[in-house]
């Protein structure tokens, strides 16, 4: 894959901006998001019993940024974000996009303790000498496991 963002760089703007999403640094969280950015966020079946809490698509920077904020500030702290297995898809003109696992967790009763998991996929490009995301797609885990042969069986008849 040719690539002019190098996934090392990926790896520390993802993690920079969570950070800064966890502790509330709107000011600095906003030099992350660039003006064209999209943002869809929703549970994996689109109806779990807070959808309401996380669903948001959106279009903008500025609409983005004010959700986000706004998001954070109902939800508790300390809460962390994590960004794992983070990897490049693909670049679409000088756009790089990357996919990776999130998991949150708070703290309750002094015990850190899981809060969410799923998949997000961003687009990333530079805007002078930083990176801005152009999207965000979270994709929050709210089925109740399964084996994976039949997660697969219901994909391929959802697909047929």
């Amino acid at each position: 894959m040719t690539n002019q963002i190098a996934l090392s760089e990926v790896q520390e703007f993802i993690a920079g901006f969570w950070y800064h999403y966890d502790q509330g640094q709107f000011d600095v969280l906003a030099t992350y998001v660039g003006d064209e950015m999209e943002y869809l966020s929703r549970s994996d079946s689109g109806n779990c019993p807070f959808e309401d809490l996380l669903a948001a698509e959106l279009h903008g920077g500025a609409e983005t940024l004010a959700w986000l904020s706004k998001h954070r500030d109902e939800n508790p702290y300390p809460l962390r974000h994590h960004a794992t297995n983070i990897f490049r898809t693909g670049t679409d003109g000088d756009v790089t996009t990357a996919r990776f696992y999130l998991y949150v967790n708070q703290v309750t009763n002094n015990v850190p303790f899981d809060v969410s998991s799923g998949v997000v996929d961003v687009g990333i490009r530079r805007s002078g000498d930083a990176l801005v995301l152009t999207s965000m797609t979270v994709v929050l885990d709210a089925e109740d496991s399964i084996p994976f042969a039949e997660h697969r069986a219901k994909l391929s008849t959802t697909n047929a």
